[in-house]
């Protein structure tokens, strides 16, 4: 199977699963109950993840992989400010958000196995933001101000993210909420201000 039909196999179990937690919750969800729903067999669907829970991880990676590639194109003379301010390499984030992984989001804060899932993909998101922050500064991906920015920068962006779901039907704008978290991080701490987010 090549790896584009792999994703598409591995994404449709993510929004089955999601489906069937949100509606009968994760507890009273079997592996063979996401299995059967698919028309696929339960030991096709354990070759493609190894718990019910880590069958949502292809819904949480589509944002962090964004921001990956944002952070390899970030340029070495600019700050993450004036980058975000500059461009509009973060208008396609707003475009993430489906509601299916809204909905599971949401979930992470009341459910233990998705919130250990959502933990280990941001985890090891921030080794990959790492990599790209080093290749930008021409530092070692395990320099110590390398690793703080990688984990500040998943950091904000799980909080925002985490953000938005919870808001269920208000105003902000995903894209405005990654720039303000983002922003928090770039200036650092300093004073203590309202920025109003």
């Amino acid at each position: 199977m090549s790896d584009r039909r792999r994703e598409v196999v591995r994404t449709q179990i993510a929004h089955v699963a999601v489906e069937l937690f949100t509606a009968k919750g994760v507890s009273a969800t079997t592996g063979e109950d996401i299995a059967r729903e698919l028309g696929i067999s339960a030991r096709t669907l354990w070759r493609y993840f190894p718990s019910k829970e880590s069958c949502v991880r292809p819904l949480l990676t589509g944002g962090l992989d964004l921001m990956a590639r944002r952070l390899r194109s970030w340029p070495p003379e600019l700050s993450l400010t004036e980058y975000l301010e500059r461009s509009e390499a973060f208008d396609d984030i707003g475009e993430q958000p489906l509601a299916s992984m809204l909905d599971l989001i949401r979930m992470t804060r009341t459910e233990p196995g998705l919130m250990a899932v959502w933990l280990e993909v941001h985890h090891s998101a921030e080794e990959i933001f790492a990599e790209a922050i080093a290749e930008r500064a021409g530092a070692a991906p395990d320099a110590l101000f390398v690793r703080v920015q990688a984990a500040a920068i998943n950091v904000a962006l799980r909080v925002a993210a985490e953000r938005f779901a919870a808001q269920e039907g208000q105003s902000e704008d995903m894209a405005d909420l990654v720039r303000a978290a983002l922003g928090t991080v770039d200036h650092g701490l300093g004073p203590v201000t309202d920025a109003g987010v």
